[in-house]
């Protein structure tokens, strides 16, 4: 699927947005993925990566 992270599969939220009046009307919530040269078994591969698993070093960067 293109908007879901492959590390952790994180992917579009759906919901309701309020106004002041309190008018519902539906919204979505997307992942902030980048597109990141990431190591996989010893070789580089191009994944999609939300900016969480990024910052918490799930994956590691190929330079």
């Amino acid at each position: 699927m293109a908007n879901t992270c492959a590390v952790c599969g994180k992917g579009v939220r759906t919901g309701m947005q309020v106004s002041h009046s309190h008018i519902r009307t539906k919204r979505t919530w997307k992942p902030n993925l980048q597109r990141v040269r990431a190591l996989v078994n010893g070789t580089p591969v191009r994944l999609r990566v939300c900016t969480r698993c990024l910052r918490s070093g799930k994956v590691q960067r190929a330079v």
